[in-house]
């Protein structure tokens, strides 16, 4: 799912660059307003879990502020980079033991200490990915520009996931 997740992103976006900036900044009714916004909230999103999941850096910020974590589209695609690369390395040390148990965290969205199976939250961080990516899927297809093969079965490589 690290992989696919990566393949996906190049796929978002060179097609919020085949838009425009300008495209990808205007609000078009959706949750977090625009198509930035929405991948500005993926990226946190991505960030804050794995900074549960490897204790690197957290964001800042709550999910309000989520939509104002780059500026620019060129700023996110450099920090969207980085985190994919953050999310493989992760993915690629981690073992089956690693997903047994429960992982505990201060949920400010809750308000309160959660504790969740390691295996859902990992499982959770990949279906947040593509919940989100479908949104702004919608929003670039309607405002014109071109979408992207989604389905894991058309991904390109071939590896033990298959």
């Amino acid at each position: 799912m690290a992989r696919y997740n990566a393949w996906q992103n190049r796929q978002m976006k060179a097609a919020m660059e085949a838009l425009g900036e300008d495209e990808c900044k205007k609000d078009r009714g959706a949750i977090f307003g625009s198509i930035l916004a929405t991948a500005n909230h993926l990226l946190w999103g991505d960030a804050m879990w794995m900074a549960r999941f490897d204790g690197g850096a957290r964001p800042q910020g709550g999910i309000p502020e989520s939509v104002d974590m780059t500026a620019r589209l060129p700023d996110w695609a450099l920090e969207r980079f980085r985190m994919d690369g953050r999310i493989l390395l992760w993915a690629e040390a981690l073992r089956a033991v690693d997903l047994v148990g429960d992982l505990k965290w201060y949920s400010g969205a809750q308000g309160r200490e959660v504790s969740k199976s390691m295996a859902l939250c990992v499982t959770h961080m990949f279906n947040h990915q593509t919940h989100h990516r479908g949104q702004v899927h919608a929003m670039v297809t309607a405002a014109g520009g071109e979408g992207w093969t989604s389905d894991l079965a058309f991904m390109p490589g071939e590896g033990p996931w298959l």
